[in-house]
């Protein structure tokens, strides 16, 4: 008998697989952004799909935490406020900081490698010129980086953040796409690798304070509703210091 044995054969996607995959595309690469609505008549003609397989799509997406149902709007984009988004940059940053100051110099040569792992699969990306991809794999690249410290619940807290900071990284990609090419935020994230290489902890605090992940803010008080006194005050300084 043949050994059947890596022989298996996979079931296509099904339309409504191929379409929640398209429409979460869109909202990865920033094409449509928190509080946008999913307008069913014009992505359906977009994807060349009927409303049935669409709206099984959207529940998925729903499921996932990228979309919401709103009783006057329908089905938007998860929005996010600007105290929203100043909770989650500015615990990004200090959950990363911590982990650098724990992780680097890293003495695990198998956290390292998941590093460059990391940036390899984002380095393809780019070439594809898949930008919902390096999205997703830009995010997975600063999991790695974190996960220097081999600090589990570092790690978990991080993780935690996945859904809104794909969303905001989603709308930096965007926001930096009319002067950075794919490959240059590729080689952003690689001169982060080099720096957690050669094990200076100092040097990768400042490239990450310059790392050009706050761009989209620039503007934040015009597109995001929602603000605070500390969220206004927080975005004056990121204007002062964009970094």
């Amino acid at each position: 008998m043949p050994d059947p044995v890596g022989r298996r054969i996979e079931a296509p996607p099904s339309i409504t697989q191929l379409a929640a995959d398209a429409v979460r595309k869109m909202i990865l690469s920033g094409e449509l952004r928190p509080g946008d609505r999913v307008v069913e008549n014009q992505i359906a003609g977009a994807l060349g799909v009927s409303k049935p397989p669409l709206r099984e799509a959207l529940r998925v997406l729903e499921q996932e935490g990228l979309v919401v149902r709103s009783p006057r709007r329908g089905v938007v984009v998860t929005p996010l406020t600007l105290h929203d988004v100043y909770e989650i940059v500015t615990l990004r940053h200090d959950l990363e900081r911590l982990a650098v100051d724990l992780g680097v110099p890293c003495h695990a040569p198998e956290r390292i490698e998941r590093c460059r792992t990391a940036y390899e699969a984002l380095h393809r990306a780019a070439e594809a010129g898949d930008a919902a991809a390096v999205t997703e794999r830009g995010f997975a690249f600063h999991v790695a980086v974190v996960g220097l410290a081999g600090h589990r619940r570092l790690e978990e807290a991080y993780r935690s953040l996945a859904l809104q900071l794909h969303l905001c990284m989603a709308m930096n990609r965007r926001a930096r796409s009319t002067h950075e090419t794919l490959a240059g935020d590729a080689r952003r994230h690689r001169r982060i690798l080099e720096l957690v290489e050669a094990g200076d902890p100092a040097a990768v605090h400042e490239e990450l304070a310059h790392h050009g992940d706050r761009s989209f803010l620039l503007e934040a008080d015009q597109v995001f509703p929602g603000t605070s006194p500390e969220s206004l005050a927080w975005l004056d300084d990121v204007r002062r210091n964009p970094g």
